[in-house]
């Protein structure tokens, strides 16, 4: 169907692959502990969002750019890890500014809406800019489509939401695993303070690496 070969073993390495920690996993974990259960499942749809960009580039070839050119891959690894360093950095130095308001009715959550907002954009962002995802959706995706397929860029875009699905469901436990310790945090202001310091680390070590990436 589509061209697609070998669904059932994509289906398994791509779980696999979504079960394996790093950045995105990184980053839903820091936003659910700092943010809560909201601003968790908001990290989790921005990241499913980037990877949707991402899907639509390797299935109409704009990824091929970052992989032949040294400079668009420089260009946009750079401009990510910035902006994970800049987000990091914003922790660190204002450690309580993610703390949540006093439990209320409709305040806490009109009062929880920009911080919603910007975790939804800051996971698209972060998942976007990231040129290794773009690569590995490049490199993954074609192994499982008949190179002769007249449905090739359908075929992509199966694949990719298939493994995007997967990556969401897992997203979701990581953000609510997260949101109950947050729940803890919450009630311990000193930890709290401690862990916005810890995540902030975490991004800007996070920004550092891909930085360094090749």
């Amino acid at each position: 169907m589509l061209g697609i070969h070998h669904y059932g073993l994509f289906l398994l390495a791509g779980i696999l692959l979504n079960l394996t920690p790093g950045q995105d996993t990184m980053f839903i974990l820091g936003r659910g502990l700092t943010g809560g259960r909201r601003a968790g499942i908001a990290a989790a749809l921005g990241i499913s969002v980037g990877s949707i960009g991402h899907t639509l580039a390797a299935a109409l070839g704009l990824s091929v750019i970052l992989a032949t050119s040294a400079h668009a891959f420089a260009a946009v690894k750079l401009a990510g890890a910035a902006y994970l360093v800049y987000l990091g950095l914003r922790l660190l130095v204002a450690p309580g500014a993610g703390e949540p308001p006093a439990a209320g009715s409709g305040k806490r959550r009109s009062a929880d809406a920009p911080q919603v907002r910007s975790a939804f954009l800051q996971g698209a962002l972060t998942n976007a800019l990231n040129p290794k995802v773009a690569l590995f959706f490049l490199a993954f995706l074609p192994q499982f489509i008949e190179p002769a397929s007249p449905t090739r860029t359908l075929a992509f875009l199966a694949l990719g939401g298939t493994f995007i699905t997967t990556g969401l469901a897992w997203c979701l436990v990581l953000a609510s695993g997260a949101a109950r310790l947050q729940g803890f945090f919450a009630q311990n202001p000193r930890l709290r303070a401690g862990i916005d310091r810890v995540v902030g680390a975490l991004f800007v070590a996070l920004g550092a690496r891909l930085a360094w990436a090749r």
